[in-house]
């Protein structure tokens, strides 16, 4: 991306202190209790820790499938704007899940990897486990990078 090279990158490290610095986080981060956990920029990957609330269970204790998209989908935007060197924001124009196990009330952890990053369109893909490792959601994505702008 061309605005890349207009501001010096952020190591790893330093990247991963701004985000969880910010005093900008978006409400929806919080109600999923996000924590970015690994920033790993040459290989356009993040690791996001998440909560689990009691209010995201259904009746049977699992948690809704929306909230372990939402999850997903938070990963993989927080991994696009990374790649971008904070200089874009990622619309999600269609995202695939998959559910292969149940999630419970708990922590979840998910890894967000870009396939391609192009100028208008990015590919990725993210997988979700739950606190003992198991995989219980994949999804494939198709997002557009914008530069970052106030609606």
């Amino acid at each position: 991306m061309a605005d890349q090279t207009e501001k010096p990158r952020l190591s790893d490290a330093d990247m991963l202190a701004r985000f969880r610095n910010s005093k900008k986080r978006p409400a929806c981060s919080d109600t999923l209790g996000m924590d970015l956990a690994e920033v790993h920029q040459d290989e356009m990957r993040v690791v996001v820790n998440f909560v689990a609330h009691e209010s995201f269970a259904n009746p049977t204790g699992a948690i809704q499938g929306g909230f372990i998209a939402a999850m997903l989908d938070e990963a993989i935007s927080t991994n696009i704007i990374i790649a971008s060197n904070v200089t874009m924001t990622a619309p999600t124009l269609e995202m695939k899940v998959s559910y292969l196990a149940p999630l419970f009330i708990g922590r979840a952890k998910v890894e967000a990897k870009i396939l391609k990053l192009g100028k208008s369109v990015c590919f990725s893909e993210a997988r979700c486990f739950d606190p003992d490792g198991k995989l219980v959601a994949t999804a494939t994505a198709t997002a557009s990078p914008r530069p970052f702008k106030r609606f």
